[in-house]
């Protein structure tokens, strides 16, 4: 059996650029007989972008799927947003690092004092 990974719970106040994150998003499947059921997707990403202040921010998250770059912007404090983890986090000098989405370079990984 595959061993779970434990990741840190994430509050939706503390997501900054530059991090990995998974976003755990309620979804309404509706089958044929009309019945609705709702299931938990994940999304993993790098935040390239938090932007708006209050209720209305919102972040942009960027996944490679299959060789094909996915961007979502979730409002961070949607009730469709179940659970947010941090995976790692990366040293960013900017606000937009929408720079990644071409660049070959590689973001240093912050360390983490123990």
């Amino acid at each position: 059996m595959a061993e779970t990974q434990k990741f840190a719970a994430l509050a939706p106040e503390a997501v900054r650029t530059g991090m990995q994150i998974r976003v755990h998003q309620k979804i309404k499947d509706v089958n044929t007989k009309g019945e609705e059921k709702e299931r938990i997707q994940v999304f993993e990403g790098l935040v390239l972008n938090v932007r708006g202040a209050a209720k209305s921010k919102t972040m942009t998250v960027r996944k490679i799927s299959e060789g094909v770059g996915v961007e979502r912007i979730y409002p961070i404090f949607s009730p469709v947003i179940d659970k947010l983890e941090l995976v790692r986090e990366f040293k960013t000098s900017r606000k937009h690092i929408g720079y990644v989405r071409t660049s070959k370079k590689r973001l240093k990984e912050v360390r983490k004092v123990k």
